[in-house]
């Protein structure tokens, strides 16, 4: 129980932390949920479903954070490639810069880990979890 408790206590603090940089780096009124959100959109865009699935919500639920990412500016939709009927959601530049502010936000919040533990048992903290947890995916805990 304690291995789990400390797991969930350091993403939760972790999530905060970078959604406190990411305010501090201009993009306010997002929610944390947001950058899991563009965690899926950033490889090459996704669809309202492709989000649905990778949140753990309904349908209904990704496309209102899809409209909500729309009217923000952080993201746009655009036809399918490859499917006539579905619409891609990808980032706008504003977007981009959101993920970027968040991804210099991770470096800042995991700093003081690797300071506290060394650099050689942070990297090996890092290659534990990723044997434990490969493929994700990366989502809230609602």
């Amino acid at each position: 129980m304690a291995l789990s408790a400390a797991l969930l206590a350091a993403a939760g603090e972790l999530t905060q932390r970078i959604h406190t940089g990411v305010v501090a780096r201009g993009h306010e009124g997002l929610r944390p949920a947001h950058g899991f959100a563009f965690a899926r959109l950033a490889p090459a865009g996704a669809t309202a479903t492709d989000l649905a699935e990778h949140l753990g919500v309904t349908k209904q639920a990704a496309s209102q954070l899809v409209d909500e990412l729309v009217r923000k500016g952080y993201a746009e939709r655009r036809p399918h490639p490859d499917d006539a009927r579905a619409r891609l959601v990808v980032l706008t530049d504003r977007g981009w810069e959101c993920t970027r502010a968040a991804e210099a936000a991770a470096a800042d919040a995991v700093r003081p880990w690797t300071e506290l533990l060394g650099e050689r048992r942070a990297r090996a903290l890092c290659d534990d979890l990723l044997r434990i947890a490969p493929n994700g995916p990366v989502r809230p805990t609602w």
